[in-house]
């Protein structure tokens, strides 16, 4: 039953990455986007993300309760140590889904749709990023239990090339897969060009950011190259990876938008199974040399269980609306 629970843990994560981050991301390209295309690509991406941007954070939701029930001790140790990163990505979730509402729904069209769409923009950028840096702190070995002043304990774990590093290349992520999902909702030939056209400098940016994470990495001294080309599995899935960019651009070509929301997705996959491979099951590391291990800091046996046929059954109840959420909203309307 723990492999249960940790399965879900992992595969929420990763859901709320391509899912949750293709969400932030129709808002980073809006960001970025000129006048000239920017109330287009606002109608596009509410058009996109509309069925799931609640949603999403299911996810989110069930990782947290997983961790909290399952792994206390994990779940602790991370809300005390990165409690502000974790605060600041709240605030984010929470203002870009009010002024998303507001900026739709306000009765009154006035000068306050600037300051919803601005809220919308640039939480949608900070919120990726914080998340990345959440991502980075638990495995950069600089969250330091023995530090004795404020700073050394909560603000160097988070704050550090590495983990600003991470955090730039997941808002990058974010705004690729976004650019990736809109193309299909796109009304036009010429504007799924100019969508195409974001995609590719989005995808060339994931690369200078990833490299960028790399180099970080190898001057904080932290195997990141060794974690993902160190075995059999990453090399696998980088090369499985590689692939699928190739796949991915023969479909841009024939504007096949669904192999290309595929691919993408697949991507971001692998690029996970590549980076936590070889440092599963440990979760957390320690600048003592220590860390924290899903296999040892569970609950007890009878909680594990409990969890697990909770998140199994709930499984049964929750996918079916969610699939049907889906295709509601897709199926034309006469």
């Amino acid at each position: 039953m723990l492999y249960v629970v940790v399965t879900y843990l992992w595969v929420s994560l990763y859901l709320y990455l391509i899912l949750g981050g293709a969400d932030f991301g129709v808002g980073i390209i809006e960001l970025f986007t000129g006048k000239k295309n920017k109330q287009q690509v606002k109608a596009t991406a509410y058009k996109s993300i509309g069925p799931i941007w609640e949603a999403n954070h299911m996810w989110l939701i069930i990782a947290i309760v997983v961790l909290f029930v399952g792994f206390p001790i994990i779940y602790s140790t991370l809300s005390i140590y990165l409690h502000i990163p974790l605060l600041l990505m709240l605030l984010g979730i929470i203002a870009r889904g009010t002024a998303f509402t507001f900026r739709h729904y306000d009765a009154i069209e006035d000068e306050w749709q600037w300051v919803y769409n601005r809220i919308f923009q640039l939480s949608s950028l900070v919120t990726p990023f914080f998340l990345g840096i959440i991502a980075a702190s638990t495995v950069s070995r600089q969250i330091d239990t023995a530090a004795t002043d404020f700073l050394a304990a909560y603000v160097y774990s988070w704050w550090n090339p590495f983990g600003i590093a991470v955090g730039i290349f997941t808002v990058s992520i974010s705004a690729y897969l976004a650019s990736i999902y809109i193309v299909g909702e796109a009304g036009d030939k010429g504007f799924a060009a100019y969508l195409m056209r974001k995609a590719k400098i989005y995808f060339f940016v994931v690369l200078g950011t990833g490299s960028l994470v790399f180099v970080m990495a190898y001057w904080t001294g932290i195997p990141l190259f060794e974690w993902v080309f160190g075995s059999l599995i990453g090399q696998t899935a980088i090369l499985l990876a590689t692939v699928s960019i190739i796949v991915l651009f023969i479909a841009a070509r024939r504007y096949k938008s669904t192999l290309m929301r595929i691919c993408a997705a697949f991507q971001v996959l692998m690029i996970l199974i590549a980076a936590t491979y070889n440092h599963f099951p440990e979760l957390i590391l320690f600048a003592d040399g220590s860390a924290l291990s899903l296999l040892d800091q569970q609950s007890s046996e009878k909680t594990i269980a409990l969890l697990a046929w909770g998140l199994l059954l709930g499984s049964i109840f929750i996918l079916p609306f969610l699939f049907y959420l889906l295709y509601s909203f897709h199926k034309k309307r006469p």
